[in-house]
């Protein structure tokens, strides 16, 4: 029987991709004297990486609409 890591595959390059945009707002925010702006903006950003990262690692990027519909 194999280990088999607790973490899924992918799972410490979303916390590490995370973790720095946290920092990057805080680093925004800082810089605009407003640390609580740049810590809300770094996780908004945060989770539109979490959205995007978890679409590519799925394959499910983009609508694929059968009836001709939309498509991103």
């Amino acid at each position: 029987m194999t280990q088999r890591s607790p973490w899924p595959r992918g799972r410490r390059t979303w916390l590490l991709g995370t973790a720095g945009l946290l920092v990057a707002g805080l680093v925004v925010g800082v810089l605009l004297q407003n640390w609580v702006l740049g810590l809300t903006l770094g996780v908004v950003v945060s989770l539109g990486w979490l959205i995007a990262y978890e679409s590519w690692r799925g394959r499910n990027v983009g609508v694929n609409d059968d009836d001709k519909g939309i498509q991103l």
